[in-house]
């Protein structure tokens, strides 16, 4: 099977209401999955077989994920408020996938930063710390 192309992929925004309403970011130029990772207990003892270390799953980092945006100060200034927040607010990244695959995950805004060259567009990064466990459907 040939790969997919990632062109309509889309970063959706929650608004906290219940129901949960979701609403896509404009101008989603880029966006990376840093990955998840899973810390190691070291459980090495004076009896481990061969004198190799051993060591047992520990805790799994969720990761971030970083966006890019043509950034219009107009349509993006809700996400300015985001970076205020302490707490964490839900997200979806959905694939352009046919069964639309969906990654929902609750996550901080850690980082928002604008760039403005002379002869380029106005663009800007943002950073999203993962909390918790996302989930996959």
């Amino acid at each position: 099977m040939p790969g997919l192309d990632a062109f309509g992929v889309q970063l959706k925004r929650g608004d906290g209401a219940e129901p949960e309403v979701f609403t896509a970011i404009a101008n989603l130029s880029n966006l990376e999955d840093g990955g998840r990772t899973r810390n190691t207990i070291d459980v090495t003892s004076h009896d481990s077989p061969n004198r190799y270390m051993e060591f047992v799953g520990g805790l799994i980092d969720p990761g971030e994920v970083t966006i890019d945006i043509n950034y219009d100060p107009a349509v993006h200034d809700v996400l300015e408020a985001d970076l205020e927040d302490e707490d964490p607010r839900n997200y979806q990244i959905v694939f352009p996938d046919p069964a639309q695959t969906t990654f929902s995950f609750a996550a901080v805004m850690t980082g928002f930063s604008k760039s403005a060259p002379t002869d380029d567009k106005l663009s800007a990064s943002l950073t999203f710390k993962v909390s918790g466990k996302p989930t996959i459907a």
